[in-house]
């Protein structure tokens, strides 16, 4: 088994990678919240019917008293109906401030859950066991939780700290082409803004096969990136900015195909080819980086243009958690492996953006 350790001031926890460790969940979370009696299992519609119940047994066999409650799958359950429905079935189930949330699903599951969590009772334990790549990779690490508005994704949320992160890479396998390519982009996203050895070795293993031939590899290189930065700057106000290159083009991808024909993953892809070639034109990226992002990608058929209006891009400018009044810090490349925070007035990036239409 592959650990990591995120230290931080107010919380200490493990990310455990091992295949197998969703029939082991029980021991893990007895020995993550020995003081818990009851869990509350948030999944979804698509996770629910694999895994359920292997995830259950082993909970009811460690001794926990367990609650399921499935959303549907997709980003619409990110949403405050679906948070205050959750807030009332946990009160139903009788939580208390010693019990705890889990999360077992992909990102979407992750964010809601995790709020819930942070906000029931004024807060309870939380444990995240991803099912998918992206997940598994991003999202269910550092704390990040949040549910969607109809202004943008994400607006409403906290910083809350998992108890324990449980990834068997064996759910992988069960996921359809799209969705593993959707956490691909954010794998490629590592080596892009942090390690150019890593993205190396990406481009030596340019399909899904070769890259879960090595999959704990490389789950465990993209967590201990994100950990060193969570660690170093928890609240997002720093380096951890960084992490969220591609994302502010992404947003405005989403927002133009109205968050139904663009995943999260693909938007990201097209946002960090954009981003690159931004870069290019500022003179901060060296020529020909967008080119061989946009190369890595296509391999694993994520877009790398996605249409968007002048509209859609201002408004994902707009909102970005980035921003500081009217600048932004927008992401950019020095080169692959190296990212740095470019501030500029949103109105710049705006007619930049624009120009590119």
């Amino acid at each position: 088994m592959k650990t990591l350790r995120v230290d931080l001031d107010a919380r200490a926890y493990e990310i455990r990678i091992a295949p197998g460790l969703l029939d082991a969940a029980g021991e893990h979370l007895r020995g993550a919240c020995p003081q818990a009696a009851r869990l509350f299992v948030v999944t979804d519609s698509t996770v629910g019917p694999l895994y359920r119940g292997r995830v259950e047994k082993s909970l009811t066999s460690a001794g926990f008293r367990t609650a399921f409650h499935t959303v549907a799958a997709g980003e619409s359950s990110k949403c405050a109906s679906r948070l205050s429905e959750l807030w009332e079935s946990m009160m139903d189930f009788g939580l208390t401030r010693t019990d705890a949330v889990v999360a077992l699903g992909g990102g979407v599951v992750g964010d809601l859950a995790g709020f819930a969590a942070a906000t029931i009772l004024r807060g309870v334990d939380f444990v995240q066991i991803p099912t998918t790549l992206l997940a598994q990779v991003d999202s269910s690490v550092g704390g990040k939780v949040a549910v969607d508005l109809t202004h943008g994704k994400n607006l409403a949320g906290a910083f809350w700290q998992p108890r324990l992160v449980l990834m068997d890479p064996q759910t992988l396998g069960t996921l359809d082409e799209r969705t593993f390519a959707d956490g691909m982009a954010e794998v490629i996203k590592y080596g892009c803004i942090f390690d150019a050895d890593f993205y190396s070795f990406l481009e030596q293993r340019p399909s899904r096969r070769q890259v879960m031939g090595d999959i704990e590899s490389v789950l465990h290189t993209c967590c201990d990136l994100k950990r060193k930065v969570v660690i170093e700057d928890e609240r997002d106000t720093g380096k951890r900015m960084l992490l969220n290159f591609g994302h502010t083009l992404g947003h405005a991808y989403e927002l133009a195909g109205g968050y139904e024909i663009w995943t999260h993953g693909q938007a990201v892809a097209a946002g960090m080819v954009k981003a690159a070639e931004l870069g290019e034109r500022l003179g901060v990226t060296p020529a020909g980086t967008g080119a061989r992002i946009a190369a890595l990608l296509g391999c694993f058929a994520l877009p790398v243009d996605i249409p968007c209006t002048a509209a859609d891009y201002a408004a994902a400018v707009g909102l970005d958690k980035k921003g500081a009044g009217d600048d932004i810090s927008v992401i950019l490349l020095e080169a692959v492996g190296r990212a740095v925070p470019r501030r500029m007035p949103k109105a710049e990036l705006t007619a930049l953006l624009e120009e590119t239409l």
